[in-house]
């Protein structure tokens, strides 16, 4: 069995005939009539029932050319890999990520990403993702990682990699533990723990609040998500958090509850300015990083969250950017 006997196979399945096949492929139809039916006398069966009028495939052709598909794409995986890192051997991206990124495990993606690229240098800076866009204004940074903002400026592409759920997150024991989901009403007496005014997370809450006909009493501020937990867990008050925040980041436990509706949390994504073209090193790590979380990287697109939105997983900016 030859890998040019999968392909023509696999021609023949997509174009519906011989003739159509072997156009697309540049080759003698006789060619691929030939190498079908030694491949048929090989396997002991037909692939195709042929008729005066059209090419059907048998259910044994079904069958094999599902597997060959399969094993064309891993092919052409292979190749562009291989292609990647022929043609990348070297180059630096600098890269910027806000310190709350959900789900998406930035270290391992980077890891795996040098790994991959042993040529390429990465430097990476953390901060607040108003001062890392505008170093990405100022060439200083190649990507930025972090919060989708509906109103992130149009001089800057965008790409999700990650969605993420917001959770009431209560002290062990507290009696709205105890019910199913909730509405933000149900805890509207209830002393809140959250961000400092204008900052991500406090912003939607207190946007989700006003939409159920409260003002939340912040009784007690926390720089970042982590703190969030800490105080929730100390039975200080209630707030909400990421699921990544509350159940999978190492900290004292809490009782989490989802709420109706949700509040709105924007993706966790990747940026960069379209008024500088990525070098093939960070366009690379773009590419990476989108593959990473299990998306299909599309570089027209250009993500738009729910409005207002902002981190919160902790990300200290506000819920607008300028």
């Amino acid at each position: 069995m030859e890998l040019r006997q999968l392909s023509y196979v696999e021609a023949v399945a997509r174009y519906g005939g011989f003739t159509r096949a072997a156009e697309r492929l540049h080759v003698a139809q006789s060619a691929v009539s030939a190498q079908i039916r030694a491949l048929e006398a090989e396997l002991g069966l037909a692939l195709f029932a042929r008729t005066t009028r059209k090419v059907a495939l048998t259910p044994a052709g079904e069958l094999f050319v599902a597997r060959a598909r399969r094993v064309l794409a891993e092919l052409d995986g292979a190749r562009t890999e291989i292609h990647e890192i022929t043609s990348v051997v070297n180059g630096r991206v600098s890269l910027g990520a806000t310190a709350a990124l959900g789900p998406y495990d930035l270290p391992q993606a980077l890891a795996r990403f040098r790994d991959r690229f042993p040529g390429i240098a990465l430097r990476l800076r953390s901060g607040l993702l108003t001062g890392l866009l505008g170093a990405l204004d100022e060439g200083e940074l190649d990507l930025v990682v972090g919060p989708l903002y509906a109103d992130l400026p149009a001089r800057f592409d965008a790409l999700p990699l990650v969605d993420e759920q917001l959770l009431l997150a209560l002290p062990l024991g507290h009696p709205l533990a105890r019910a199913g989901r909730l509405t933000l009403g149900e805890a509207r007496d209830e002393p809140f723990v959250s961000l400092p005014r204008g900052l991500g997370l406090r912003w939607i809450l207190e946007d989700a609040a006003r939409s159920a006909g409260f003002a939340p009493r912040v009784e007690f501020e926390a720089a970042g998500a982590a703190g969030i937990r800490e105080l929730i867990a100390a039975g200080l008050g209630v707030g909400l958090l990421s699921r990544a925040a509350a159940e999978d980041a190492p900290g004292p436990a809490v009782a989490v509850r989802h709420l109706h509706p949700t509040p709105v949390h924007p993706p966790i994504g990747v940026m960069h300015s379209r008024d500088r073209p990525l070098s093939p090193a960070a366009q690379s790590c773009r590419h990476h990083l989108v593959e990473v979380a299990g998306r299909r990287p599309d570089p027209s697109h250009r993500t738009e969250s729910g409005p207002g939105g902002g981190s919160a997983g902790g990300d200290a900016e506000g819920g607008h950017l300028p």
